[in-house]
């Protein structure tokens, strides 16, 4: 039986990680049901950019701006309380994991099963993003161009 501290509590998880549970049920009751009316996820994900720090929050906007134009067919919502982009078939392609949610030294971009990065019998799905350039944005719309591909 696990012991109960005050940072994690008796589940183990860290306030944080509650914190994106709790997020990633609101944002499942608010997709609701065959015809309910699903909440708009594109403010969704701009309220969740809206939330982070200065830092945090111009490498997110930058990524947003950067994924709708290299990958214009992906929807924007949220995951787990962090902008994510999802394909046709609701599966999340790629989110953006900002470095104030978990206290991580690094903000990340992270990609899903239904990205098609895959190459070989090993290829990286996850990027630490410290800081915007020109370089990191061609980078990022290389990979969201073959994420769709």
């Amino acid at each position: 039986m696990a012991t109960k501290s005050p940072t994690t509590g008796s589940d183990g998880f860290s306030a944080e990680e509650r914190a994106a549970m709790k997020a990633r049920a609101a944002e499942l009751r608010a997709e609701g049901k065959k015809g309910a009316k699903k909440a708009d996820d594109l403010q969704a994900l701009l309220d969740s950019i809206a939330k982070m720090t200065p830092e945090d929050r111009a490498l997110a906007e930058r990524v947003h701006l950067t994924v709708t134009a290299a990958a214009p067919q992906l929807s924007p919502k949220t995951w787990y309380g962090m902008p994510a982009y999802a394909n046709a078939d609701g599966k999340i392609v790629v989110a953006f994991k900002n470095s104030g949610k978990f206290n991580s030294r690094y903000s990340t971009l992270e990609f899903q099963d239904a990205a098609h990065l895959d190459e070989g019998e090993l290829w990286p799905v996850s990027y630490a993003l410290t800081t915007w350039s020109p370089e990191v944005e061609k980078k990022v719309t290389e990979l969201m161009e073959a994420a769709v591909a």
